[in-house]
């Protein structure tokens, strides 16, 4: 299996970890969102701070974070971190 396609499969996984522990495991909640952030990046965020970058990440408004919303938010990560 090639390098590109085993991160895709990390990236999912992590999706997957945090997703649906406060129910639809094809969504992030904000709190589950809060989680994936402090125990995956180590940022402990305050509360007005999960709240903006929650309502950044969520583009159709529906107060959860899709997969696909999750994607951009990885892509962005690379784009800052990388």
């Amino acid at each position: 299996m090639g390098e590109l396609i085993a991160a895709m499969g990390i990236i999912r996984n992590v999706f997957d970890k945090y997703a649906g522990e406060e129910g639809d495991k094809e969504t992030l909640t904000k709190k589950e969102l809060s989680k994936l952030l402090r125990e995956q990046i180590g940022e402990e965020l305050s509360s007005k701070e999960v709240d903006e970058f929650f309502d950044n990440l969520n583009e159709d408004g529906d107060s959860v974070i899709s997969y696909q919303e999750y994607i951009t938010f990885v892509a962005m990560l690379m784009s800052v971190l990388g």
